[in-house]
């Protein structure tokens, strides 16, 4: 049985924030990058394993592939489950990967997303995920550093309308 001991959304994925702060805190031994674009291309995979700084086995999966290995995975490895987005946590989960509540990190702004909090900024796609998440029971929270306050995401954002 996979042993994810995080699950976080984080736009920029691997960097030293990630390594240095909730690496530890988390306990992983193993850094899972779930995102199609950079599991099919080994340029974009360099810098990423470059920010693990060797001290974590890093592992880069399309979500479909995520989806069959995770629950391979013995409980050995302790995983810490990386996504740039909530979409691809929402399939992840629905896929049957155990994933038991959602860290939410960075989500920048883009062009038609609303900034909600310091560092997450949202659209209806985005709500629509976090809403999929709820419905499978797995709680969505903003918490940027591990002694900060979480935040569920519905409390912040409100309800869909």
């Amino acid at each position: 049985m996979a042993n994810i001991v995080l699950t976080r959304i984080d736009e920029r994925l691997l960097h030293g924030q990630v390594r240095i702060t909730w690496g530890k805190h988390s306990g992983a031994n193993t850094i899972l990058i779930a995102n199609d674009e950079v599991a099919g291309n080994p340029v974009l995979q360099a810098p990423f394993k470059g920010a693990a700084g060797g001290e974590y086995h890093v592992l880069f999966r399309t979500v479909e592939q995520a989806i069959q290995n995770i629950p391979k995975a013995g409980p050995e490895r302790k995983i810490l489950l990386l996504c740039n987005n909530p979409t691809d946590v929402a399939a992840l989960a629905k896929g049957g990967v155990p994933i038991d509540e959602v860290n939410i990190g960075n989500m920048h702004y883009h062009p038609g997303k609303t900034k909600v909090d310091t560092n997450v900024c949202v659209d209806l796609k985005d709500m629509k995920a976090f809403e999929v998440l709820r419905e499978l029971g797995i709680p969505s929270t903003i918490q940027h550093m591990p002694e900060s306050t979480k935040q569920i995401i519905f409390d912040v954002v409100g309800e869909l309308a």
